[in-house]
């Protein structure tokens, strides 16, 4: 088993890798990291290959040999890139892919941002039947692009792909940064951006919190998987028969609920929030299928990914570094 990762330097690429190698069930595997601007370290298990997956070159020489790809590479809202990276790239993938005579599975790691996030109200939880709807930018558009690819090339030549639909994914002290009303917020809303600076400044020094409502004035929804719990259901999608042309949501088993959040950090860490309204809508992501298929489960609720979080120490040599914009 020859695994090809790409996006392998990434939070999830970096986890999958030191997940399989430690699985006694894949004892045997061995992995082949794509990587672009940054290089993983090679072992008697892992090499590396350098380039981008929009040079066609240089995905053949990737994939020779692979029994497996895990896709992870993608791009965010840089328009000059996302086309030729995300679209492209995942292109040149499945056309060698799918002529490869050592070729077994296609796993692809998909987003919510493919079913609108929290952008559409949606009348009931998110299955893998609810219909694709971007919300506006290249992003959401690409990671809708990538499913039908992935799905096509399934109808089109029987290629056995997998797609792991995943939300916001979540490692050491990233959910705390998300709800920062500092510069040092990660991901989005911009919190700072949405009240007075001089309130924001005040905020962020006493570890105020966002309570973010939704569209209707109730506290917001919204979706979340720890990377932990995303590694493991890549790894239980592995030769998995079932698994065989399926898209499955990974997520948490309940949405994140901003009035919880608030309420258990001010039960446990004596931090006051402040209620932010907002035009977004709550939704909820239906993860029974992979539960059901993949006789996967979720390890991280609310409470731990929110203690996680808090209690995570980060050395010097560790500073937070976000690698991508968006």
């Amino acid at each position: 088993m020859l695994i090809l990762v790409t996006g392998a330097t990434g939070k999830v690429g970096r986890r999958f890798i030191a997940g399989l190698l430690d699985d006694p069930r894949f004892s045997k595997a061995r992995i082949r990291a794509l990587c672009h601007n940054r290089l993983c370290d090679e072992t008697d298990r892992v090499d590396v290959i350098r380039g981008s997956i929009a040079d066609r070159d240089v995905v053949v020489a990737a994939l020779n040999d692979v029994t497996h790809v895990v896709h992870l590479a993608t791009c965010k809202e840089t328009p000059s890139d996302i086309m030729d990276v995300t679209v492209k790239g995942l292109f040149w993938l499945l056309e060698e892919f799918r002529t490869n005579v050592t070729a077994r599975q296609f796993i692809l790691i998909g987003g919510d941002a493919g079913v609108g996030h929290f952008h559409y109200r949606h009348d009931g939880p998110i299955t893998e039947s609810t219909p694709h709807c971007a919300y506006p930018g290249g992003y959401a558009l690409s990671k809708v692009l990538e499913e039908v690819m992935l799905e096509q090339f399934g109808i089109q030549y029987g290629l056995n792909g997998c797609c792991l639909r995943a939300p916001w994914i979540m490692e050491k002290d990233d959910f705390k940064y998300s709800l920062s009303f500092g510069d040092d917020v990660f991901g989005g809303p911009d919190w700072k951006m949405l009240v007075p600076e001089e309130a924001a400044r005040r905020y962020a020094a006493i570890g105020t919190v966002p309570l973010l409502l939704d569209a209707d004035g109730r506290p917001l929804k919204r979706n979340f998987v720890h990377v932990d719990d995303l590694v493991s259901a890549i790894l239980a999608a592995i030769d998995n028969p079932r698994a065989e042309r399926q898209l499955f949501n990974i997520c948490m088993d309940r949405p994140v609920d901003y009035a919880e959040v608030a309420a258990y950090l001010l039960r446990t860490r004596n931090l006051g929030s402040i209620d932010i309204p907002s035009r977004f809508h709550s939704n909820w992501m239906d993860n029974s299928k992979a539960k059901y298929l993949l006789d996967w489960r979720p390890n991280y609720d609310l409470e731990m990914l929110i203690d996680s979080a808090w209690q995570y120490e980060r050395s010097k040599e560790e500073p937070r570094i976000v690698w991508y914009p968006g």
